[in-house]
């Protein structure tokens, strides 16, 4: 893995990270959904629709969902929501989601720490979840999607970029003027084609259990393709069976998964 994290070079450079099927094994918007779910902030009806609907197209990879559908289902999830109680989910959706954190991207984080160089989560989920994990795994920082507040209440529009295909390269760039980071000398990694302008943005693109779409694109391209081990495919496959039971309880709602299992390979 060491190949794909170079000495720091002059100034300094960050990698970044998407964080579904890419820093963790399934779907944060899952987690999410689960825990607010429990917490009685979605009905049960509006919960299987949505957080089926999110999960899958993560577990899945790239699908034809447009940028807006996306951002639409995001913001419908937070409009109306005390921003205090959202960030009281932190009690229950993180030590979940470090519980999913692979042990390959672990061990990335400490190769580009150090080598010097920031690491940050860039992912389309509330900066409110996005942030503290980032920080429970020792990184700089998390990029997240942040929802407008008034009066303590999310109003359901955006308070800047919507941190998804686009949007991540508009939330780097403008991270990168703050730090003097030059994104020639960045890395950033994803297993998603929605991630393309994301990595195409950096000098260093590395593409993670990819769909076929990325795949696709990184070999013509030449780009690192790694696939992570499968300990951390099982937790896919658990996700998925738990889904498809909460679906059929809930309305004959089906998930399916396909998913391959491969050690960690190096890039040709």
């Amino acid at each position: 893995m060491s190949e794909f994290v170079e000495v720091a070079g002059r100034g300094p450079t960050a990698a970044f990270f998407d964080l579904d099927r890419t820093l963790i094994a399934g779907s944060s918007a899952f987690t999410l959904a689960v825990a607010a779910r429990s917490a009685g902030m979605i009905p049960t009806r509006e919960f299987v629709r949505d957080s089926v609907g999110a999960a899958t197209f993560r577990l899945r990879g790239a699908s034809d969902d447009t940028t807006d559908a996306v951002k639409d289902r995001a913001l419908r999830f937070v409009a109306g929501i005390r921003q205090d109680d959202l960030s009281a989910l932190n009690e229950r959706v993180l030590p979940t989601l470090l519980g999913k954190i692979r042990p390959e991207a672990r061990r990335l984080l400490d190769l580009h720490r150090h080598a010097g160089r920031a690491t940050y989560i860039v992912s389309a989920a509330p900066q409110e979840i996005v942030a503290p994990l980032a920080l429970s795994l020792g990184m700089t920082g998390g990029i997240g999607t942040r929802g407008e507040v008034v009066d303590g209440v999310y109003t359901g529009r955006l308070a800047g970029p919507f941190c998804y295909g686009p949007g991540k390269v508009e939330a780097i760039e403008e991270l990168a003027r703050w730090e003097g980071l030059d994104l020639l000398q960045c890395y950033a990694y994803s297993d998603s084609a929605s991630d393309l302008p994301m990595l195409r943005a950096v000098g260093h693109p590395v593409v993670v259990n990819p769909d076929g779409r990325l795949e696709r694109h990184a070999r013509m391209h030449g780009w690192p393709v790694v696939h992570f081990s499968q300990r951390s495919k099982q937790v896919i496959r658990r996700t998925a069976a738990g889904m498809a039971t909460m679906t059929v309880a809930a309305g004959s709602f089906a998930v399916g998964t396909r998913v391959g299992a491969r050690r960690l390979s190096r890039a040709a």
